[in-house]
Order: structure tokens, then sequence, then C-alpha cells
């Protein structure tokens, strides 16, 4: 049985996420509008956020493996 691929917006939110967590500029996102723009603009926002209440990079990532089985 072949598996069903993530929502493109859940995606996008999770490589925003990982872009964030990764320190990287928000001018890298890979969408130019719509709606998987705003989720990755949404990731990386919540990664940052997570940075700057001191969250450490294992937080973060454990985060994230929780946020793709939700």
């Amino acid at each position: 049985m072949k598996r069903q691929k993530r929502n493109l917006t859940e995606r996008a939110f999770g490589k925003g996420y990982q872009a964030g967590s990764d320190g990287r500029s928000r001018s890298l996102c890979p969408h130019e509008s719509g709606q998987v723009r705003q989720q990755w603009l949404a990731g990386w926002r919540e990664a940052r956020i997570d940075h700057w209440d001191g969250y450490n990079r294992m937080a973060q990532v454990q985060k994230l493996s929780n946020m793709h089985f939700s």
C-alpha cells in the first residue's frame, strides 16, 4: 500500500519550521504567493519564536517530529 503524501500546506509549514530553526532567512521561502507561502512563513515564524523563548535545538527537532504525526 502506498503511503499518502502529507498535505502540501503541512509540508510547507514543516519546511518553514526547519528553515527557521536552522536560522535561515525568511526571504529564502521557495513559494511566491498563496496559502503555501503563508504556511511556510508561519512555520518559520513559530521556529524563530521557539528559539527566542529558549527552546534548544533538540527541543525544536522533537517539536517538529511531533507535528508530522498530529
